[in-house]
């Protein structure tokens, strides 16, 4: 019997636990993929909780994989063994809902198989991935380089390119951790005038390197006061996750400009109605992408060069490297790298 490692949840706030388990085999329209690496993602926090609706545990954490078809199930066709494969958080669709027919995948109401909380992810050596859940990796990325963009990569990208923003639009990126530190990235590479947002004059050099245009340190100035003197944003990337601060950015936004929300708090937003109607800004979400999207976001990383910063652990240390992401000490995405 074909055995693997995985790190699995058992108890809702237990103990991430490295175990072996029996090597699954791939059902229909499912491929099994061996795990190269995958990144720590502050959202594998809801697999530890058992936060996310319906969920069963025990439960292998992690939606940011890359990897290789390893067997491939009956009815498969366009994916072969030896193919570079990457598994993101939207793990496929029913295409029966409504949303679903009007090819608004993302919101798929049937229960769409959310990677590492409706089945297991990729904090293992192996896992079965369905097809609709495939994109195709670039040879010119490595597995360490890729993972962390088929999340905060893919997040930010398609916020960005689906923004309205045009080249030469003011583009604001609040927070320059996990999200933000790539979100400077693809807004400098996409030709927007990019500033960063963030805590402490240490950051100004990091921003720099980054592509940022300017630095605003929002413990020595009112960095909405900062973004209306220079004609207002176009776009505030929102990859924070305190309630207050991000709010008080929607004062920083110009005519029609619009606050997009990636960070997560778990307070609501308090937004003055008068801020909104008066300038017509607007504040949306954005959900990170479906498969092409993650393989959009590899290729465009791939022809302009941006790349996370991450800190490589193995896969036994794992509960180490979340503990290094919730904490905000990771500098700037953990990711994990099976021994082969």
């Amino acid at each position: 019997m074909a055995t693997m490692r995985v790190v699995q949840v058992s108890t809702p706030n237990g103990p991430l636990e490295l175990v072996e388990r029996e090597r699954p085999e791939p059902g229909p329209d499912t491929v099994r993929v061996a795990v190269d690496a995958c990144g720590v993602c502050h959202s594998d926090s809801l697999t530890r909780m058992a936060a996310y609706p319906g969920i069963k545990l025990p439960r292998v954490p992690g939606h940011e994989v890359i990897g290789r078809v390893d067997a491939v199930g009956p009815s498969v066709e366009g994916w072969a063994v030896g193919q570079r494969v990457g598994v993101g958080w939207h793990g496929g669709y029913c295409s029966r809902c409504d949303p679903c027919r009007h090819g608004q995948f993302f919101a798929c109401v049937t229960g769409p198989p959310v990677t590492g909380i409706a089945h297991d992810g990729g904090y293992g050596e192996y896992m079965i991935a369905p097809i609709t859940s495939l994109a195709r990796v670039p040879d010119a990325l490595s597995a360490t380089d890729a993972a962390p963009l088929m999340c905060a990569g893919v997040t930010t990208f398609n916020a960005l390119r689906n923004s309205g923003a045009r080249s030469g639009d003011l583009v604001a990126v609040h927070g320059l951790g996990g999200l933000g530190h790539l979100g400077v990235q693809f807004a400098a590479k996409m030709g927007f005038h990019t500033v960063a947002v963030a805590r402490g004059a240490d950051k100004a050099a990091l921003a720099t390197s980054l592509g940022a245009d300017r630095y605003i340190d929002s413990t020595a100035e009112d960095p909405a006061a900062a973004l209306a003197a220079m004609g207002g944003a176009r776009i505030v990337l929102a990859t924070i996750t305190d309630n207050a601060a991000m709010s008080a950015m929607v004062g920083g936004l110009g005519i029609g400009g619009s606050l997009m929300v990636l960070g997560a708090p778990f307070e609501p937003l308090a937004v003055s109605a008068l801020a909104l109607i008066g300038a017509r800004r607007s504040v949306q979400g954005w959900y990170s992408g479906m498969s092409i999207d993650s393989e959009e976001t590899l290729a465009f990383s791939v022809r302009t060069g941006v790349r996370s910063m991450n800190e490589v652990l193995p896969l036994a240390q794992a509960a180490e490297g979340y503990d290094r992401m919730m904490s905000g000490k990771a500098r700037f995405r953990v990711v994990l790298k099976m021994a082969r």
